[in-house]
């Protein structure tokens, strides 16, 4: 049985996500930090390595032994940075080929996997960092040679030859990484794959609560909470700070948008039960907007990018009909996962016991219309995907609790009136309607 959450001071974070959970989806979907890392890297490196050789330099016997190396390690730092330009030219490239590919092909929503890729900001941190300390090794060999302090004992680049060396077989290892993770991200079943280990995260990070009375939520508000700001989809809900807020001023919260709402400038966001009221912009800051969905806290938007994925591969224009019963297979895993999960609104209590805040979640029937009635829709006349399709109702229904069948039933019967009045020939009616975990095995 699911335990009604308790959210206080301690508790009350959704488990399994990181506390700073906006600011790391930030990071991760950003091209500016970790390229940026990559440049104050490499500047300190070369600051390093060069007061290392400057030192070095200065000592008799040093200079002696490895007067020979200064050519050669200068020819290899003047000839890697025009390398790692042309490096970058390549990454650019194939980068952004692998997200016109992803946006046509898959869905926009999708994009998003390349964006975030470790793989491809490391990368460019790397060859941007290698390129930037060339570029600062360089100008020391020119403030060495023009303060003339060294006259006697030549300045030697040893190390910071070593390190651009070995820099450059960095790269190349990155490089054959970074090729490698865009190959297998251009794969469809991977991009699927990834979609669906995503929104089982997030299934799995939920705070799930059983269902209350709300009492504390009923009736008329005492206080209405507006949205002030640029439009834009509800990314975020900070469950904790809310219901913190609630307990110190003895109220109770109900939010009014879901994960993944769009919003304007006076669309409601919460109203606020109690016998005072709370500052609004306090409640506002509660919740993240932002241009586009994420999947940090959002299930419905995993089956969104999966259902994207299908009826773009059933669109006449691709005609791919198995790739839609890809994603219908990770549907079908998702949703029974969600089978014996409390979806619709989640009651978050303080240490009291009390309901602090109402959060509402999908319901059961609105991700079984998301995930099926559009799918159905374009590949009605396709065999392959009306038989899977069934096979995935006949599966949930067999399994799913006895509240939830009549939706699953219904769709089912949907599925079969449309494959009646799309499909006139009678054979191939009942083989279209015939349950199968392949679609046409």
């Amino acid at each position: 049985m699911i335990q009604p959450s308790c959210t206080d001071a301690v508790f009350g974070r959704r488990s399994g996500q990181p506390l700073l959970g906006p600011l790391h989806d930030y990071v991760r979907q950003s091209f500016v930090v970790t390229p940026l890392l990559g440049i104050v890297g490499g500047i300190a490196l070369a600051v390093a390595t060069s007061e290392l050789d400057n030192e070095l330099s200065q000592i008799p016997e040093f200079a002696t032994e490895f007067r020979p190396i200064i050519e050669p390690s200068r020819k290899v730092i003047d000839a890697v940075g025009p390398a790692m330009l042309t490096f970058l030219g390549v990454v650019f490239s194939i980068t952004l080929v692998a997200l016109q590919m992803a946006a046509s092909q898959l869905s926009p929503r999708v994009v998003r996997l390349f964006v975030r890729s470790r793989m491809v900001k490391a990368t460019l941190a790397v060859f941007i960092g290698t390129f930037v300390y060339t570029i600062t090794v360089q100008y020391s060999f020119v403030t060495v040679s023009e303060e003339g302090s060294l006259q006697d004992q030549p300045f030697i680049p040893l190390v910071s030859g070593l390190i651009a060396l070995l820099l450059t077989l960095g790269s190349v290892g990155m490089f054959v990484g970074y090729v490698h993770s865009m190959i297998r991200l251009m794969r469809l079943t991977e991009v699927i794959d990834m979609v669906t280990a995503e929104t089982r995260r997030t299934i799995n990070a939920v705070a799930w609560t059983e269902e209350g009375e709300g009492r504390e939520v009923s009736g008329k508000p005492l206080q209405s909470v507006y949205y002030e700001g640029k439009p834009g989809a509800v990314r975020t809900v900070n469950v904790w700070r809310l219901v913190r807020l609630a307990r110190k001023n003895d109220a109770a919260l109900r939010l009014v948008p879901k994960i993944g709402d769009f919003v304007a400038p006076g669309t409601p966001l919460l109203h606020v039960h109690g016998r005072k009221e709370i500052r609004s912009r306090t409640l506002r800051k509660a919740l993240g907007v932002g241009p586009e969905r994420t999947m940090y806290q959002d299930i419905a938007f995993g089956f969104r990018q999966l259902v994207d994925i299908a009826i773009r591969a059933l669109s006449p224009g691709v005609n791919d009909p198995t790739t839609a019963v890809q994603a219908l297979d990770r549907i079908h895993a998702l949703l029974s996962d969600l089978l014996d999960k409390p979806l619709g609104e989640q009651y978050h209590r303080d240490r009291d016991g009390v309901v602090r805040l109402v959060e509402p979640l999908p319901g059961w029937d609105s991700l079984i219309d998301l995930a099926f009635t559009e799918i159905l829709l374009y590949g009605v006349t396709s065999p392959q995907v009306t038989r899977r399709m069934v096979a995935a109702l006949i599966d949930l229904v067999e399994h799913a609790p006895e509240d939830r069948r009549a939706t699953l039933e219904r769709h089912l019967g949907h599925v079969r009136e449309a494959v009646e009045a799309a499909i006139p020939d009678e054979m191939m009616r009942t083989f279209g309607l015939t349950p199968d975990r392949q679609g046409i095995g």
